[in-house]
C-alpha cells in the first residue's frame, strides 16, 4: 500500500486537488444561494418557509425550534449508526433506546437529550421493524422505520435544566422534540419527564417491560390505563462508543464558545426570531453557519 502511494502520488494529489476545487465552488455557490434565501427572514412565517425543507418549525411562543410531522428525516429510518455519528457531529447527547416488540415487529422508542452544537434540546422518536433481526451482544445493527401515521402516538415531555422549566410539547407525532436555540447545557444538567400513551394495553405491557430491561425500576414508571409516565435523567443504557469524555470536553467547549457569542451578538433581542433577523447585518457568516446546520445534515443523508 505505502509502495502504491510513493508510485502514484502524483495523481493521488491531482485528485485530492480536485476534489478540494470541486468542493470551494460546491460551497462557494451554496452560500451565494442561502444568502439571497436569508433575507427573505423577516418574520415567523418567513423564518417558517425557510426551515421547513429542513425538517424544523419555529414556536414563537415558547422560543423554540421543533421537528414537523412531514420532516424529510421520516424517510432516513433510524440505525443505532446514527448515534455513533452524533458526538463527531458536535451533539453531545444522552442516548436511551427503548427496546420491546408488538404486533409482529420489534418496535424502539428512544429519548435523546443534551447539547446539539448551538441548541440545547430533547427528543422522543417512534420506530420499528419487521426484518430481520441483525443485533448482537455487541451492537445492534437493526435498520428501524419511522412510524407511519397509524402507528404515530401520542406523546409529551417537559424539559427541565437544574429544575427550571425550558420547554413543553404535546402532541400525536413520530418524533417530537424541541430545541433552545443559544442556550447551553451539559446532557446532566436536563432531565426530561415524559409521557407516551401506547396503542392499547398489550402494547403498553410490552413497552414496559422494554424500560425494564433498560433499566428502570417499576417504581420509577407511573402507569395510568395506557399511558406510561417515566422520568429521563441519568441514562441506564450504554452510550454510543463515540461518547468519550475526551473529545466530549472539547466539543462542548467549542459548543458553548458558540453559545456565548450569539447570545453576546444579539444580547438586545430576547427572542431567536429577532435575532436571526439581527444577525443579518451583525454577522452574516455566523447566521448561515447556523443556518446550514441543518442543510448539512440533509446533504449527508442524501449521500
Amino acid at each position: 500500500m505505502f509502495e502504491y502511494i510513493l508510485d502514484n502520488y502524483h495523481l493521488i494529489f491531482f485528485i485530492i486537488a480536485v476534489l478540494i476545487v470541486i468542493f470551494i465552488f460546491i460551497f462557494k455557490r451554496f452560500k451565494s444561494k442561502i444568502k439571497k434565501e436569508i433575507e427573505k427572514i423577516k418574520d415567523v412565517e418567513s423564518l417558517n418557509d425557510f426551515i421547513r425543507p429542513y425538517g424544523y418549525a419555529y414556536d414563537f411562543h415558547q422560543d423554540i425550534f421543533y421537528t414537523v410531522i412531514d420532516a424529510w428525516q421520516r424517510e432516513m429510518g433510524y440505525t443505532r449508526l446514527y448515534d455513533e455519528a452524533a458526538a463527531p457531529s458536535s451533539m453531545i447527547i444522552d442516548c436511551e433506546p427503548i427496546y420491546f416488540e408488538y404486533d409482529n415487529k420489534r418496535w424502539m422508542i428512544e429519548f435523546w437529550k443534551g447539547q446539539y452544537g448551538m441548541t440545547t434540546g430533547f427528543e422522543i422518536g417512534v420506530y420499528h421493524t419487521d426484518g430481520l433481526d441483525l443485533s448482537n451482544e455487541y451492537f445492534n445493527w437493526n435498520f428501524y422505520d419511522c412510524a407511519d401515521d397509524n402507528n404515530m402516538l401520542k406523546m409529551g415531555f417537559t424539559l427541565t435544566k437544574n429544575n427550571k422549566i425550558i420547554m413543553n410539547r404535546r402532541g400525536i407525532h413520530w418524533w417530537l422534540t424541541g430545541f433552545k436555540l443559544g442556550e447551553f447545557s451539559e446532557p446532566w444538567e436536563l432531565q426530561a419527564k415524559i409521557s407516551i400513551t401506547l396503542k392499547d394495553l398489550n402494547m403498553r405491557n410490552s413497552f414496559i417491560e422494554g424500560l425494564k430491561r433498560a433499566g428502570y425500576r417499576r417504581g420509577e414508571m407511573l402507569v395510568e390505563g395506557k399511558t406510561v409516565f417515566v422520568t429521563f435523567a441519568e441514562p441506564k443504557t450504554p452510550q454510543p462508543f463515540t461518547r468519550i469524555n475526551e473529545f466530549d470536553e472539547i466539543t462542548q467547549k467549542k459548543n458553548k464558545l458558540l453559545c456565548h457569542s450569539y447570545n453576546e451578538l444579539t444580547r438586545d433581542y430576547d427572542n431567536a426570531l429577532d435575532k436571526i433577523i439581527a444577525l443579518k447585518d451583525i454577522n452574516p457568516d455566523m447566521l448561515q453557519n447556523l443556518l446550514l446546520m441543518g442543510k448539512k445534515t440533509k446533504d449527508i443523508f442524501k449521500m
